[in-house]
């Protein structure tokens, strides 16, 4: 089994809490203090998430 972590800070799942969402048929994980670049600087994201370029703050 492949330990999910945090696709910004690495964190594991046996170290934080972990949002698993989906996008473009892949599940990504991210811990609840990352989701505000989500949210409000996805732009950070592009090179990480693949089609992040294309997230519209919110």
């Amino acid at each position: 089994m492949v330990e999910k972590k945090c696709l910004l800070c690495q964190e594991t799942e046996n170290k934080t809490i972990l949002v698993t969402m989906n996008f473009k048929g892949k599940e990504i994980h991210m811990c609840p203090s990352h989701l505000p670049i989500l949210i409000h600087d996805p732009q950070k994201l592009v090179g990480i998430i693949e089609g992040a370029e294309n997230f519209i703050a919110g």
